[in-house]
């Protein structure tokens, strides 16, 4: 698609955000803010290490810890494929049934499972209107909530708020009872960081942590444990994501979306240009093992994710 910068959002602002809403979202993750979008749901997931039972739950499993490259990985892929494919698709579906899945093996709350959902809900927004090189418009924040809403009924969440603001509500209400110091916690934190630095030349790592940590608010800060980054660091990394998001107002409207599969932090799966099966993704916890209480069968699926070219 060519056309001038702000073409999309305004067939964006002529779709009905209800009715529309996978439209919508897809309009605005894989092709008006691909990059943000992945930068902000890695923030939404890390926040969630903050509340002891989730960042517990993560450290008994250890696959954030031994293995966060994998859980990266899963993760991105089968959220994703829903956002690619749609909900009544059989990628989507399967993408589904795995995370679902997954959560069914441990004991998860449903105000912990409401709260996740919300992260993926209000955190884009919050960092779009920071560092995106446009704010997300009225229409966008309405499909997001329909999304998610969507998806939370596809996960038997119970009690999802409706709109925007009441996804905000109760992530602020959530985090201010829940968000509180765990050991076990800090170590997924710390391993999630260690991952991030990863991916980028090992001289780097410690300016990667360093700017990834003034990105974290005071209240999570505090939750971690990690100490107030240097003022002239925040102001740094700030204004080098605004710079970021003026040059990127000036380039020309993407042309093919990009999707999680795309990115080059997705690193598990050596074959990648050949495809993954999306049922192989993620785990399968024993029986009896670091809290699973059902058996699973895992059955390969035939079907295989391949990627499109992308710009």
């Amino acid at each position: 698609m060519g056309g001038k910068r702000y073409d999309r959002l305004k067939e964006i602002q002529s779709l009905d955000p209800e009715r529309d809403f996978l439209t919508i979202y897809r309009l605005t993750a894989t092709y008006e803010f691909p990059w943000d979008h992945t930068r902000a749901l890695e923030l939404a997931l890390y926040r969630t290490y903050a509340v002891p039972s989730i960042g517990r739950l993560l450290a008994e499993t250890a696959e954030m810890t031994e293995r966060p490259q994998k859980r990266y990985d899963d993760t991105s892929l089968l959220l994703d494929a829903v956002v690619e494919h749609g909900f009544e698709s059989e990628a989507g579906r399967t993408a589904i049934r795995r995370i679902n899945g997954m959560h069914r093996s441990y004991d998860i709350s449903d105000d912990d499972m409401r709260y996740v959902l919300c992260t993926f809900v209000v955190v884009p927004a919050r960092w779009l209107d920071s560092f995106g090189w446009r704010p997300l418009s009225d229409h966008e924040r309405r499909a997001t909530a329909a999304y998610y809403r969507a998806l939370g009924k596809h996960m038997g969440i119970k009690e999802i708020p409706r709109t925007f603001e009441e996804f905000e509500q109760f992530l602020n209400s959530y985090e201010a009872a829940h968000f509180a110091w765990d050991a076990r916690s800090r170590q997924v934190a710390d391993a999630t960081l260690d991952l991030m630095a990863s991916w980028y030349p090992r001289p780097l790592a410690p300016l990667l942590r360093a700017g990834t940590l003034a990105l974290l608010d005071e209240p999570l800060r505090r939750a971690f444990r990690y100490p107030r980054p240097r003022p002239g660091v925040r102001a740094l990394v700030h204004g080098l994501l605004r710079l970021r998001a003026r040059a990127v107002r000036l380039l020309p409207p993407r042309r093919r979306a990009h999707h999680a599969r795309h990115n080059p932090e997705i690193r598990s799966y050596p074959g990648y240009p050949t495809g993954y099966r999306l049922e192989d993704l993620g785990t399968f916890p024993t029986p009896g093992l670091r809290g699973c209480p059902i058996p699973h069968q895992h059955r390969p699926s035939p079907d295989r994710t391949t990627p499109d070219p992308v710009d």
